[in-house]
C-alpha cells in the first residue's frame, strides 16, 4: 500500500514537472514568434530603419545616426515583472559595452548594457512612472534610451533579427 502511495505522487509530481516543462518551452515560443513578427526591418522612402541586438539580449533600432536601445521581449520575460528601471541622463556619453542603467524586478536586478556608442540625446520618461510597460512592449513603447550614434560600424558585429532568433533559441535548450 505504502509503495502504491509512492508510486502515485512520483507519477502525479512527474506530470507537474512535464506540465511546467511543457508550459515554459510554449511560452518560449510565444516569444520567439513575437520577436519573428516584430517589425525588425522597415524601410520607408530612401531611409532605412534596421534593428540589431546584443547577446545579452539589449536591441538597437538605428533611424539616420539615432540608435532608440532598450531590452528585448526576450530579456523581460526572463526577468518577470518589472518594477523599476533606472535611466541616464541626457548628455551622457557611453562607449559601446558600457552599463548605461538598469533594471529590477520582482525577480532580479540587472545592468543595461549600450550597444552602440554615443551620447544620449532623449530617455523613455514614461518608464519611470510605469516599468511595467517593459513587460508588455518591450520592443515598442518601452525603449530605454535614444543614442546619437559616434559610429556607424558599432552595428557590425551586433546581431540581426534572423541571428538572434537562433541565439535565443539555443539559450532556450
Amino acid at each position: 500500500h505504502t509503495f502504491a502511495l509512492f508510486l502515485v505522487n512520483t507519477v502525479k509530481s512527474f506530470s507537474i514537472m512535464a506540465t511546467v516543462s511543457f508550459l515554459a518551452r510554449a511560452a518560449t515560443r510565444r516569444t520567439f514568434d513575437k520577436v519573428v513578427r516584430s517589425n525588425q526591418f522597415a524601410s520607408i522612402g530612401a531611409a532605412r530603419f534596421a534593428s540589431y541586438f546584443t547577446p545579452a539580449h539589449e536591441y538597437v533600432k538605428v533611424e539616420g545616426n539615432i540608435g532608440t536601445c532598450g531590452i528585448t521581449d526576450f530579456a523581460q520575460a526572463a526577468l518577470g515583472d518589472i518594477v523599476f528601471v533606472d535611466l541616464p541622463e541626457v548628455g551622457d556619453s557611453f562607449d559601446k559595452g558600457d552599463s548605461f542603467g538598469s533594471v529590477e524586478s520582482v525577480k532580479a536586478a540587472s545592468d543595461v548594457y549600450a550597444p552602440i556608442s554615443g551620447t544620449v540625446v532623449e530617455i523613455n520618461d514614461k518608464l519611470s512612472d510605469d516599468p511595467g510597460l517593459v513587460n508588455t512592449q518591450a520592443e515598442g513603447e518601452a525603449w530605454f534610451i535614444k543614442i546619437e550614434m559616434a559610429e556607424s560600424g558599432d552595428v557590425d558585429d551586433l546581431l540581426g533579427p534572423d541571428a538572434y532568433k537562433e541565439h535565443c533559441e539555443k539559450e532556450a535548450h
